[in-house]
């Protein structure tokens, strides 16, 4: 018998019950980009946590409104988790084997829109909480969610709903809204955040598209001019050609190495997972490989869209051209000096008329690997994974930990649900059963560890 044969007990006896609570949650559309669903899911999510006793507050920000919630536990000591109830748009439907806001349980998996991102963990961690509740009627802590509704369009809203709320915020660590194994099926620790910087570029060049016949040899094609600028933004050699881009990154320590060196190879995954034939700058795989997809900040294009696209052709000389970019960025940078440089870059190469537009951004973020938080949450995985969470240095991806670092002053952990093959963001999106139950089993355990000041 462990400490936690009544709580794994518990939790697996009630899995189907926390399965459906998920599919309803899931259920529920909420595109924040498309404005679809935003306080129908709001108000679900509230009382849930009302459901087992938080007091909640439903607060309105400049965008969907942001949940708050509080439970009293046996130890002051405050954990507070983030999680998000926005999820990306489902399109395109005909790639869904089930429809997107329809969960459906297939082959060990529940598949639905925002079941992995971010869904299924908000509910793993309640489910957690149900199992602590029924054993000692009461949390081995004190604790906290922020549940917001503008992670997948850059958290707009959210630094300064922090900053303005900090006492109400207070905490003595963060679990982040996300966690996962690998593709080895370890789990992994992820201390830190890139940065991003997400922007449109515009460009007009006539009022109405034009017979190409009629313009093409005379009139300015929008098209052509905004390629033109994009191709002075990169070079071949992969450099972002901004000026002072790389002037101010923070190169990474000796630790972050360490760490790096230390993680199994992702070449051949990488390869076969998504199709690629070969990497980067030459890059062959090994640390090498691993130390870039995290530590060097990128300018990807994200979409481009100008003229006719329809089948067949179409002679149209396009008037308007836009392409969206996003800058991941490494510590050391800022949105702001990237709309500044990219600004400034514009110009200086004769592209007044290309129009920047800020879509959104944040900072990166990073949390001490060594912090005794983090060290915490690896241990206590161990009797859930049968070994202790992997650390990872900091993650290409971003998300709004900047801010609860710099305004709430805490160690961030991740814990959570999320396996290579969830899908997020795609179609077919989905979470594991089996990793849905440890997933709740390791934030009992967290709690707990937490709660009894380890």
């Amino acid at each position: 018998m462990t400490a936690f044969t009544a709580i794994d007990r518990y939790l697996e006896t009630h899995l189907d019950d926390s399965l459906t609570e998920l599919c309803q949650l899931a259920a529920q559309p909420s595109v924040a980009a498309q404005n679809w669903g935003m306080e129908e899911c709001a108000a679900l999510v509230a009382n849930m946590l009302k459901n087992r006793g938080f007091k909640v507050d439903i607060l309105p920000t400049g965008g969907p409104p942001v949940i708050f919630a509080e439970r009293q536990g046996r130890s002051p000591k405050t954990l507070i988790f983030y999680n998000h109830y926005d999820v990306q748009p489902p399109e395109p439907y005909e790639l869904w084997e089930s429809p997107p806001f329809e969960p459906q349980i297939r082959d060990g998996k529940l598949y639905a829109r925002g079941v992995s991102d971010d869904k299924g963990h908000i509910v793993s961690r309640l489910f957690a909480i149900d199992a602590l509740l029924s054993e000692y009627g009461e949390l081995p802590c004190t604790v906290k969610f922020i549940v917001e509704g503008e992670e997948e369009i850059s958290s707009v809203h959210l630094p300064d709903f922090i900053r303005q709320n900090k006492e109400r915020l207070s905490a003595d660590a963060c679990i982040w809204e996300f966690g996962s194994v690998d593709f080895r099926e370890v789990p992994m620790q992820y201390t830190g955040m890139r940065g991003i910087c997400y922007v449109e570029l515009t460009v007009e060049t006539a009022g109405i598209d034009v017979h190409s016949g009629l313009g093409g040899s005379i009139f300015p094609n929008a098209a052509w001019r905004l390629v033109w600028a994009l191709n002075t933004i990169k070079g071949p050699d992969e450099q972002i050609r901004l000026p002072g881009h790389y002037d101010t990154i923070i190169p990474p320590s000796e630790r972050d190495y360490e760490l790096t060196e230390a993680l199994p190879e992702v070449a051949d995954d990488y390869k076969e997972r998504f199709g690629v034939k070969y990497f980067l700058k030459g890059l062959q795989g090994g640390v090498d490989l691993r130390m870039a997809e995290v530590f060097e900040p990128t300018c990807t294009i994200c979409g481009l869209t100008s003229g006719y696209q329809g089948p067949g052709s179409k002679t149209v000389l396009p008037a308007r051209a836009s392409a969206k970019l996003d800058f991941r960025l490494v510590p050391g940078q800022t949105p702001d000096q990237v709309l500044a440089s990219l600004r400034k870059h514009l110009d200086q190469h004769g592209f007044e008329d290309v129009v920047v537009t800020y879509v959104g951004g944040e900072a990166p973020g990073r949390t001490d690997p060594d912090d005794p938080f983090t060290r915490l949450v690896v241990e206590t995985a161990e009797s859930v994974y049968g070994q202790p969470m992997q650390i990872v240095p900091i993650i290409g991806g971003s998300g709004p930990n900047h801010a609860f670092l710099e305004y709430l002053k805490l160690p961030i952990a991740t814990a959570g649900v999320g396996y290579p093959g969830g899908q997020a963001h795609a179609p077919n999106e989905n979470v594991r059963i089996d990793l849905y139950l440890k997933g709740a089993q390791h934030i009992a355990r967290i709690l707990t560890a937490f709660g009894e000041g380890r």
